[in-house]
């Protein structure tokens, strides 16, 4: 049987031919128009990046590697009493396509176990911080001062063959991919617990460890499962994948280019929505009087957010235009789980209430909730209650998506990223505005 790093490379000898093919035959090819809003408005909408680890469709949701997520979550093989697929899975079917088999993730599983190892310089970026920072400086400066180990680094010194770099960036991704959770529940220890351990259960998947340095019983690991798997991808234009994708494509490894992906998730536009969500939800129950608010009581409480000109956190999409995936998933552990949780029936009761008032607003293209409107209850009802660190789940869970792109953005040659800008005076002159000394 094959290993990953086998049929990975099959993979690539097969896909090469097609970008050159479109290069040579169709490079020309006009495939998009670009308006002056796009410009000005951050690049929205505007098709040109490529990725095939993801794609959000408008009406199913994120797919990964065309599987939507419901068939991921069926497909994918889960550990013995698990109910959740091991994220080594998701992996596997990032880099090839291909849905792995229990024998696939179990090899691979073994492989990563042997990665999990953090230097001991590590621990010393985490001890070296004050307790009261934030997790992300220091997961970013944890994951960048890792940048010593990189194997790419040293093979491109030495001097390679630019169709090899793929090798080298993928030993560095899997060893990443490994010791990121390990990373991440060295910090949770630090700063908030006094209950976790810094030493691993080498006989557990990436999920079930992490729970288990954390000290959480189960099913927090299938809680770590499902969170990691579906924040893994997201295509490749959001701030956190595109800025992974944007620092590799001037070759840096992929230390440097994730740790900048961290920084730009640790943006309030990006990774920290789930904490507006919790922060709203608790701030209603406050309002209640600790008293469950009736249907009614509700809806004047998100007319009133609404008409003093906040958004209901959570809820619309910029692409979606249904309920998120992300959020049916979440919600179906919840009902499983802890159908009794009070803020979990806080979110069932906007979930009936929201909607139908956004859409009588008219304002908002999607009225259905999202992915973070749902993480935040979860996270706090298992006792991961520090909101400053729910970014750093998601940085963890996004990594996996931003290394597999890279490993096939070296592996397709792709080049260094470099867009035209244009000053707003020639902008003014191509839509024909005229100074007003010209009129």
């Amino acid at each position: 049987m094959k290993t990953l790093k086998e049929k990975l490379y099959d993979k690539i000898e097969q896909h090469r031919p097609r970008i050159k093919r479109l290069m040579k035959e169709h490079g020309e090819t006009v495939i998009n128009e670009v308006t002056v809003q796009q410009v000005i408005g951050g690049m929205r909408g505007i098709k040109s990046l490529i990725t095939d680890i993801s794609y959000l469709d408008p009406y199913e949701g994120i797919r990964y590697r065309g599987f939507t997520l419901p068939e991921v979550f069926e497909k994918l093989p889960k550990p013995y009493g698990g109910e959740m697929p091991c994220v080594e899975g998701l992996f596997y079917l990032f880099l090839t396509g291909e849905i792995p088999t229990e024998n696939d993730v179990a090899d691979f599983i073994y492989d990563t176990i042997n990665r999990r190892q953090l230097p001991k310089y590590v621990y010393e970026v985490i001890d070296a911080f004050p307790n009261n920072s934030h997790p992300m400086p220091i997961l970013s400066a944890c994951v960048m001062a890792m940048q010593r180990e990189s194997q790419f680094n040293l093979r491109y010194r030495r001097g390679m063959n630019k169709m090899d770099f793929w090798d080298p960036t993928y030993e560095d991704a899997l060893n990443l991919v490994s010791k990121m959770p390990i990373i991440g529940a060295a910090i949770y220890n630090k700063l908030y617990s006094d209950k976790g351990q810094n030493y691993q259960d080498p006989t557990l998947d990436l999920g079930g460890n992490f729970a288990y340095m954390l000290g959480k019983d189960k099913p927090y690991d299938d809680v770590a499962r499902m969170y990691f798997i579906i924040h893994a991808d997201h295509e490749a234009g959001n701030v956190s994948a595109h800025t992974g994708h944007l620092i590799a494509s001037s070759l840096s490894d992929v230390y440097l280019s994730v740790s900048g992906m961290i920084n730009g998730l640790a943006g309030p536009l990006h990774g920290l929505a789930n904490q507006e969500v919790l922060r709203w939800i608790q701030k209603l129950r406050e309002e209640m009087g600790g008293n469950f608010p009736t249907e009614e009581q509700l809806k004047k409480s998100v007319w009133d957010t609404l008409n003093s000109g906040q958004v209901i956190p959570g809820y619309g999409h910029a692409v979606l235009r249904k309920t998120d995936p992300r959020y049916t998933i979440q919600r179906e552990f919840a009902l499983s789980h802890m159908p009794d949780d009070e803020l979990f029936k806080y979110l069932e009761l906007l979930y009936k209430v929201v909607p139908p008032i956004l859409q009588e607003q008219g304002k908002a293209k999607n009225p259905w909730p999202n992915v973070d409107a749902h993480s935040g209850v979860i996270q706090w009802h298992y006792g991961i209650t520090e909101y400053d660190y729910y970014t750093v789940l998601f940085s963890i869970g996004r990594a996996i998506g931003v290394l597999s792109n890279i490993i096939w953005d070296r592996a397709l040659g792709y080049p260094i990223e470099r867009p035209k800008s244009i000053t707003t005076d020639m902008l003014e002159q191509m839509v024909g505005i005229k100074k007003k000394n010209e009129v």
